[in-house]
């Protein structure tokens, strides 16, 4: 059977939870994922969890924080004023807002606290600081990067 490797297109059902048990992703009742293994398209811990499986094999993989998004960086946590917030916004915390920086590109933050004169945004990715646990079924490994020989 042919194993995958890096550069194969894959497609993987996935259920994603914490350590604690808490679901935070899964393909449950949608597609499969589909990405090139090694491509960048998901974290480097799941690329390394699917690497070898064969079709219809079924694992549970844990992806260490530096593996997946990281530890939370203090640098993306910061104070925004309340009184730049549009005047109709009552800012609350767990509220999710885009922001827009310098150079106009968009980023997602949450608001983590909310203060008398500013508004404390956390601008880390939601799993950024977490150990990642996934329960992973290969569907299919794209028949073009699959070679005959002779």
């Amino acid at each position: 059977m042919q194993q995958v490797k890096k550069g194969d297109t894959v497609k993987v059902h996935y259920h994603g939870k914490l350590t604690d048990g808490t679901t935070f992703d899964s393909s449950e009742g949608r597609e499969p994922l589909e990405f090139e293994v090694g491509g960048g398209m998901v974290i480097p811990g799941f690329d390394a969890g699917v690497t070898g499986m064969v079709i219809g094999e079924k694992k549970t993989i844990q992806i260490p924080v530096l593996e997946a998004y990281g530890p939370k960086q203090e640098e993306m946590i910061m104070e925004f004023p309340k009184d730049r917030f549009p005047a109709d916004m009552v800012p609350e915390v767990g509220m999710q807002l885009n922001m827009s920086n310098g150079s106009g590109q968009n980023f997602p933050v949450v608001i983590v606290d909310v203060r008398d004169e500013v508004v404390i945004l956390d601008a880390n990715h939601p799993l950024a600081g977490e150990d990642l646990i996934f329960d992973l079924e290969l569907v299919e490994i794209d028949a073009k990067s699959m070679i005959i020989m002779p």
